[in-house]
């Protein structure tokens, strides 16, 4: 008859593996906001640099036209012509793109806050707000 030898088995235990799950879960706890915050800050940003690609793209605009787009022809009127004389477009490469939390641009013509106005509402969506909801506009 063959001995058989008795193999020590390697391995984790099942403590073990809680224990790094933990240390895990504590870990994730501390970087998780600070990831989180930040993705936020960079919604914003990119918010504002295409919102200041937009208004480069209407001062093409009123240069080749001699005036900014009608409220009625809007922010389309970057990418396609709206049937307007003098009109050498298109004055963005792709279509007009929406915001950083999926939400069309608004477009104020006359504006507010200058000739022409380009806003977004955030990421609530809704006029006001604090930190990632805060309104991001041309005029900033």
């Amino acid at each position: 008859m063959k001995q058989r030898k008795l193999r020590k088995q390697s391995g984790f235990s099942l403590m073990e593996l809680l224990i790094i799950l933990i240390i895990l879960g504590l870990l994730a706890s501390l970087v998780g906001p600070k990831f989180f915050g930040t993705q936020g800050k960079a919604h914003q940003k990119t918010a504002k640099t295409q919102i200041e690609m937009l208004m480069a793209a209407m001062a093409a605009f009123r240069h080749d036209v001699g005036r900014y787009p009608t409220q009625q022809e809007g922010l389309a009127a970057l990418a396609a012509d709206p049937g307007v004389k003098k009109w050498d477009g298109a004055y963005l490469k792709r279509a007009v793109p929406n915001d950083p939390w999926g939400n069309p641009y608004r477009y104020r013509n006359p504006g507010e806050h200058g000739a022409v106005d380009i806003y977004s509402y955030g990421r609530d969506n809704q006029p006001g707000g604090e930190k990632e909801n805060t309104d991001i506009g041309s005029w900033e």
